[in-house]
């Protein structure tokens, strides 16, 4: 029996696929990189916006048209999300929820030999320290808790992924010192919120930073999305564990909307000031620090002025990345029993704060020019020569250097995207 993984969304739920891959081969299960080879097809699924849910369920219907003698078997966030409709376009599947991926190898056994089997709902298993199979070696993800202990209304993911699990930090330190050891020059230690990290086990974020950081090895981290209201009490031991020359002076630190009164609305629980005064003390402690945020594009009660709240948010913080999404009803979300603004009117807000974005991240960029940069390089570019990061975090082209080395490059251009250098 050979079996292929297809996973997609987060960074959280990349590292899921890998935990099923390795939850395979640690059984005996081979696994393959050519879907034509498998027997059992492993889909694990995102369904965080309704495009993705789209694509979700293209992709599981044109796997069913095109592979009719395959078995195939639903994971990820779909699985808990909307169980109703993975019945009707698939009776005959079966599922993998993203809190049973230690039954992966009982699920495909099963399923190959015919059977129709659901590992669902939600665990305490631990997801660090078990066996993980990774597309590269280089970037190691390591998933530090899982859920949290947010209500916001326009949110479907929490459903899935259920109540804050922290998992202790001597065990993440652990898999973190193998994976430098064999070859891991980057560690992300990501989650749906990493700063609710130990609220639940009493340890704390800014600890685990420091302990990773401090292993021995040549090696950045990345600590993944913060939500505000989780940060506020302890921003600044966490500024100061983020100081390490190893870690990344990069934060993602999403508001979702530049307006008191939609953030009430949305149950973010935090304030425009309270955000602005966290992104102040970190640009102060850490002046070159990359500030990534996400915007929510038309909530169903965004009015003109919410939006120009948004649009003045942003011109005075000036992230140096956006990520924009346009509101869209989820399956059981609160917000979903609102009406939705014209698609219309969110269309030409959307365009417009792309085009605040695109002016904020290129001027950001282009006083990059000229500048000395220490990189470290990740991964092979699509187009050809290498991508690096810089110790900000922003992402560096360049040509014929070898992967996973620190070098000295010379910033020569700059996009809205990224930066290109020549070796020095």
């Amino acid at each position: 029996m050979k079996v292929f993984i297809e996973s997609y969304g987060c960074t959280f739920n990349q590292a899921d696929g890998q935990i099923i891959a390795g939850n395979l081969q640690a059984n005996d299960i081979e696994l393959v990189d050519d879907i034509d080879e498998a027997d059992v097809i492993i889909v694990n699924t995102c369904y965080v916006k309704l495009p993705t849910e789209d694509k979700m369920t293209f992709r599981i219907q044109k796997l069913q048209k095109e592979f009719p003698d395959k078995k195939i078997i639903v994971g990820g966030c779909m699985v808990e999300i909307d169980p109703e409709k993975l019945e009707k376009i698939g009776p005959d599947i079966s599922w993998i929820g993203p809190h049973q991926l230690n039954k992966s190898a009982s699920v495909v056994n099963a399923t190959y030999c015919g059977d129709i089997i659901r590992e669902t709902g939600f665990s305490k298993e631990s997801k660090v320290c078990v066996p993980k199979v990774g597309d590269d070696s280089l970037i190691h993800i390591l998933q530090i808790c899982e859920g949290c202990l947010g209500a916001c209304t326009f949110c479907c993911t929490r459903f899935a992924r259920g109540p804050l699990n922290s998992y202790p930090i001597a065990d993440i330190v652990s898999e973190a010192q193998k994976a430098i050891d064999n070859g891991a020059c980057e560690i992300q230690l990501t989650a749906q919120d990493t700063a609710a990290f130990g609220r639940d086990s009493g340890e704390k974020l800014y600890d685990l930073i420091k302990e990773v950081a401090n292993l021995n090895g040549d090696f950045r981290v990345r600590v993944g999305m913060m939500h505000p209201k989780n940060i506020l009490n302890d921003v600044d031991e966490i500024i100061d564990a983020m100081k390490h020359p190893k870690v990344y002076d990069f934060i993602h630190l999403p508001v979702q909307s530049g307006s008191d009164k939609v953030l009430s609305d949305m149950r973010r629980g935090h304030t425009i000031d309270q955000y602005k005064s966290i992104v102040s003390k970190f640009k102060k402690e850490i002046p070159d620090v990359t500030l990534a945020t996400d915007i929510i594009v038309g909530y169903p009660t965004e009015s003109d002025e919410d939006f120009g709240e948004t649009v003045k948010l942003l011109e005075e913080i000036r992230p140096s990345l956006i990520h924009l999404s346009k509101y869209q009803h989820r399956k059981g979300a609160i917000s979903s029993s609102l009406t939705e603004i014209p698609r219309k009117i969110m269309k030409e807000r959307s365009k417009y704060l792309s085009q605040i974005k695109e002016k904020i991240t290129e001027r950001e960029n282009e006083e990059l020019v000229n500048s000395i940069q220490k990189v470290l390089v990740i991964e092979k570019g699509s187009k050809g020569g290498y991508i690096a990061k810089t110790d900000s975090y922003i992402p560096v082209i360049i040509d014929n250097v070898e992967l996973g080395t620190f070098v000295d490059v010379k910033i020569t251009e700059a996009t809205s995207t990224y930066l290109k250098s020549e070796l020095l």
